[in-house]
Formats: structure tokens, sequence, C-alpha cells
């Protein structure tokens, strides 16, 4: 009984999938021009979606995770107002950035939405070596072989891009990219939490906050 506990224990542990992280960051790039990042105090966070919701609960995320470094973060839905359905005015968002003396302004949006579906197939699982020594440690070991079942693995990866401008212009000047990619958001305000952590993290990293 207790050897063939043991079998099933291994048997299992083989065909349980390793978790894998779900975010990372695929690239980043950082102006070479700026060799000297001046520090900057008012920043505005937003986030470019055609849903109001989920915009605000990301700006408000990203502003609360740079505010976490020491600046003044502002969510863009404090101070910009964007109905659903409306066609944004440049000539007012540039008002409002003035207005409330912004002097970098990170902005995120989703590049790409891959969904992608993989058949894997079920097989026997034998218990190895070293059952095989005798032949009733082999037979006791590959009669009760667990078998998997064939399934479908789906898997759903969210690509952003992240970029970093400073108000140093009347256009505002590139400072610093970043590509993300999200594996299987499955709880929003989760997948929005990591990632802004995971985005903050790395401009820390490369100096350009």
């Amino acid at each position: 009984m207790h050897r063939l506990k043991g079998t099933l224990i291994i048997c299992l542990l083989a065909v349980v999938p390793v978790a894998a992280k779900s975010n990372k960051v695929v690239m980043s790039w950082k102006n070479p021009n700026r060799t000297s990042i001046k520090k900057v105090h008012r920043v505005l966070a937003l986030g470019l979606s055609d849903k109001t919701g989920i915009r605000a609960d990301f700006e408000n995320a990203l502003a609360a995770q740079l505010a976490a470094t020491g600046v003044e973060a502002i969510p863009g839905n404090t101070i910009l107002l964007r109905p659903e359905g409306t066609q944004f005015a440049l000539n007012y968002l540039r008002t409002q950035i003035r207005e409330n003396e912004i002097d970098a302004i990170v902005v995120s949006r989703v590049i790409k939405v891959e969904n992608t579906v993989t058949y894997i197939p079920g097989g026997p699982y034998m218990v190895p070596y070293p059952y095989y020594n005798s032949f009733y440690g082999y037979y006791g070991a590959v009669y009760p072989v667990v078998y998997a079942p064939d399934y479908l693995k789906k898997e759903k990866k969210v690509r952003i891009e992240t970029n970093l401008y400073v108000v140093s212009s009347q256009e505002g000047e590139l400072v610093w990219t970043g590509i993300t990619d999200t594996f299987n958001p499955s709880k929003l305000h989760k997948a929005i939490n990591e990632l802004v952590k995971l985005v903050v993290k790395q401009m820390r990293t490369e100096e350009v906050l």
C-alpha cells in the first residue's frame, strides 16, 4: 500500500505543470542622448484604453506605485475628462499638463493580445529505477500505471508598451520605453498591480526616475 501511494505521488508530480512568472520585461530602451536625467517631481500617470473603469484603475495603481518612489504622481483621470465615445482634444491635454505643472508623463497601452490553444496528448507515467531491480518490484510498480488524459492548454498573453516622457520641450521628449508581457491574467486588479510594480521597478533600475 505504501509503495502504491508513493507511485501515485510520483506520477502526479510528473503531470503538474511548473508555474511561470505572470509578468516579465521583454525589452527596454533608454534615450542615449539624455546622459543626465533631471529628477522629476510631478508625474502624470496615463493609461490608454477605451474602457473608462479599467483606465482609471490602471492610472490609480500606476500613480500609487510612482508615488512610492518619492515623486508626486497624478492619475490622469483626476485632471483629464475623457468620457467614452468622445474625441479627445490634444490642446486640452496640453493645457492640463501645463496648468498642473507636470514635468514627466508615464503612459501605457496594450499593443497585442494573443490567445493560444495547445493540444497536450496523454500517456502513461511509469515509476523508474529502483523498482525494476526485481520482477515483483517491477510488476507492482508498472501494474498501477497512471494514465494522464489528453487536454487542451489555453494561454493568453497581453503585451503592453510603457513610455516615459519629460516635458522639457513643447512636444515632450521620450526618455525610456519598455515592453512587458503579462501571462494568463485572471484577476484584473491583481494583474494591474503586478504590472505597474514591474514597470516602475525597471525604470528605477535603469535610473530614469
